[in-house]
């Protein structure tokens, strides 16, 4: 057993996630695995086992139930099937209709929450974008270490993209006109944008132009760590 399950399966039940065997020993092997690469690559200046569980798994697993929220609120085609069943269907009975939804992460870093979100959500597919390679290499490693066919890294700068996402998120990455700026032409015209913040960022708020409609700012608790956290979710 990893040292850390009873930890992270006592995060789980404060975020009141439940998640399948499998995906909580991707998320421990995941962080291993950061744990391994920033030895050589510096993914993260969080290097204690402990405090990586905190600040990175548990903080990315809280933006999950939200996600999910706001994933069911999108008003997508419905897609049929080779056999004749629809994605809203195939959800009904319990069949898997894989990666129904679209997310890109932007500056990804050592792939928070990207990898995280990919993990839990088989039916998201998620591009991890940073402008750094070795960040992107370490993304692609992680998609086929853990057998994540929903997830891919891609080594370039967000505003070269103009693929349409139903969610653009990022976390810790840049002031919200800045992220927005940039990635809006990755969001598609029903997509959201779900910006990762501590402090409820009032100044950066107050500078969106008029065409950012900020629809909700959501507050975060994440078990076992005493900061700030909230999303900011955003339409074009």
């Amino acid at each position: 057993m990893h040292p850390l399950l009873p930890a992270l399966q006592k995060g789980l039940n404060g975020l009141g996630l439940s998640l399948a065997d499998e995906q909580q020993a991707q998320l421990l092997a995941y962080m291993d695995l950061i744990g391994k690469w920033t030895k050589v690559y510096n993914l993260t200046a969080v290097r204690d086992a402990n405090e990586m569980l905190t600040h990175h798994l548990l903080d990315s697993l809280a933006v999950i139930a939200p996600l999910r929220r706001e994933l069911a609120k999108l008003s997508l085609p419905i897609i049929s099937f080779a056999d004749g069943v629809t994605n809203v269907e195939a959800q009904v009975a319990g069949k898997s209709a894989q990666a129904n939804f679209s997310l890109l992460d932007v500056g990804a870093g050592a792939g928070l929450p990207g990898i995280v979100i990919a993990i839990t959500c088989p039916e998201v597919s998620v591009t991890c974008v940073d402008t750094v390679a070795k960040k992107a290499a370490f993304i692609q490693q992680v998609a086929a270490t853990l057998k994540l066919p929903n997830l891919k890294g891609l080594h370039a700068r967000v505003e070269s993209l103009t693929q349409p996402y139903d969610v653009v998120c990022s976390r810790a990455f840049a002031s919200l006109i800045d992220f927005t700026t940039w990635s809006k032409s990755a969001l598609s015209s029903h997509g959201v944008w779900m910006a990762m913040k501590g402090k409820h960022p009032d100044q950066e708020l107050a500078v969106l132009p008029e065409s950012v409609k900020v629809f909700h700012v959501e507050q975060l608790q994440v078990p076992g760590l005493d900061a700030e956290r909230c999303i900011i979710w955003m339409r074009g």
